[in-house]
């Protein structure tokens, strides 16, 4: 989605956190776009103790993404903090927003002083997957719901590179670390093990949100249940090359690397997808 392009009035002067709430934002998930930010957070906002803000769109991504340091910036700390305002100071507000990920030094430093206390949760994806998941999307926006071609190694496919920015999005490394020089409690996911057990991965997210699992029940645990056997929004399947597959193999092999010597993390879904590939 493009940001929008509606005028909107001057920003106003960066104001701290007032009243009974610390932050505006209470849980705010970076990232990474295509890592199931989506699903994580149609769960947690089953939660009676959360609250999403209202679709906006296209102000907003629906309401999930509030994109305030990206889109919305100029239209001031007040409309951030009135669009994220809940009906009851104790709920805890959601901000799932990717393209925060990487945001600059002083876009960080300007959320830690509006949401001190907030919850971050980075969940990490193979970048070569992450990828292509990514360059799907950006078909789907480009060429429409109805193209019936693939993605091959052309003209259309570098124009999507840059559009789909795969060197921000995937450099989890330098994003860690910014966010981390400002929040010493990041959350970090691997999206395999993720979803290898999401029953025992959401009980730690929750206790890192400060969540109690066990509010959840009624109607909403039929919702949670069922969400947990399935995906809340997939890219659509456009045949992908081997060869776009290859060059992307080798365009993410330093992420790759670099996650694997910050983290420990040894991503092995793209090998899997290039194994498979005709």
């Amino acid at each position: 989605m493009s940001a929008p392009a509606a005028a909107t009035p001057p920003a106003s002067p960066l104001l701290p956190a007032t009243g009974p709430r610390e932050n505006i934002a209470d849980i705010l998930c970076i990232g990474c776009q295509k890592g199931s930010t989506s699903w994580l957070h149609s769960v947690l906002a089953l939660h009676p103790d959360t609250h999403s803000f209202p679709d906006s769109e296209p102000i907003t991504s629906t309401d999930k993404e509030a994109h305030f340091w990206d889109w919305n910036h100029r239209r001031g700390v007040e409309w951030y903090r009135q669009l994220m305002a809940p009906p009851e100071p104790h709920l805890k507000t959601l901000d799932f927003t990717p393209e925060y990920a990487f945001l600059r030094d002083e876009q960080i430093a300007e959320c830690k002083a509006l949401n001190p206390g907030a919850r971050i949760i980075y969940i990490l994806r193979d970048p070569m997957v992450r990828a292509v998941s990514a360059l799907r999307m950006h078909m789907l926006w480009r060429l429409g719901a109805d193209y019936q071609g693939g993605l091959e190694l052309d003209a259309t496919f570098f124009t999507l590179l840059a559009e789909a920015r795969l060197d921000e999005h995937g450099d989890f490394t330098r994003n860690h670390a910014a966010w981390a020089r400002h929040y010493d409690d990041i959350l970090l996911l691997d999206y395999e093990d993720f979803h290898a057990d999401r029953a025992g991965n959401l009980a730690r997210i929750m206790v890192h949100c400060g969540l109690p699992p066990e509010r959840i029940s009624g109607t909403a645990r039929e919702r949670l249940d069922a969400l947990m056997l399935r995906r809340v929004w997939e890219s659509p399947g456009f045949p992908v090359s081997r060869a776009v597959m290859q060059f992307l193999h080798g365009y993410t092999w330093r992420a790759r690397v670099a996650a694997k010597e910050a983290f420990g993390i040894e991503f092995t879904e793209g090998e899997r997808m290039l194994a498979a590939a005709p």
